[in-house]
């Protein structure tokens, strides 16, 4: 029973994830989010193409996928399941966490297309490592402030986040977790690395054709 409810909070944690709140944000408004700017279905993108407030709906609801699998759904499936207290274990939520974010950036509803994964990262670290994401939010704005390129100071995000969790004492599950889902933020900014060395990423508030 104890591997039904985990593989049940698994499932469950990336149903929620695949949820593509800026394909279903720019549908609302008529407009298909990935065959406009860069093709992205997360909250950078979706500024660009649908505005601010389309794009702060999309980032909360992102950011709340990766929370609520990890807080609410594991913990509510291994109830519903009947198992006891002491079977949810902390890798429970960081799995849920890790399939959350698998699920937005792999969405089955849009032929496994989704986004990056910051945003519900985000939320993820927000239950279960608030300190260091907190501290990893900082070097994100610094970054942003300074050069206005939002992949840049994602990238940073991405290199930072598990120095932080290690700072601040995380669990080697989480440790090792983390790095992984850096590895895969780093890999899903791949073309975002290949046009900052190429100096042609676009910077935040200027169209792609501005210099």
């Amino acid at each position: 029973m104890d591997w039904l409810a985990y593989g049940l909070a698994l499932l469950g944690a990336y149903f929620l994830g695949s949820i593509p709140s800026g394909y279903l944000a720019g549908r609302l408004k008529g407009i298909d989010i990935r065959q406009a700017g860069s093709g992205n279905i997360g909250a950078t993108n979706t500024f660009r193409t649908l505005g601010k407030t389309a794009d702060i709906a999309v980032l909360l609801g992102d950011a709340f996928k990766g929370f609520a699998a990890c807080r609410w759904l594991a913990p509510w499936i291994y109830s519903w399941v009947g198992q006891p207290a002491h079977a949810f274990s902390v890798p429970v939520p960081l799995a849920a966490g890790v399939a959350a974010i698998l699920g937005h950036n792999y969405t089955c509803w849009l032929r496994f297309k989704g986004g990056k994964g910051i945003a519900t990262s985000a939320g993820v670290f927000i239950a279960l490592a608030w300190q260091a994401l907190l501290a990893t939010l900082a070097g994100w704005i610094l970054v942003f402030a300074l050069s206005r390129y939002v992949s840049l100071a994602s990238i940073t995000a991405a290199l930072l986040l598990p120095v932080m969790v290690w700072f601040w004492g995380g669990s080697a599950a989480l440790a090792g977790i983390t790095v992984f889902l850096s590895l895969m933020a780093l890999y899903k900014h791949r073309s975002n690395i290949q046009r900052l060395l190429a100096g042609t990423e676009p910077r935040f508030g200027r169209k792609k054709n501005q210099p």
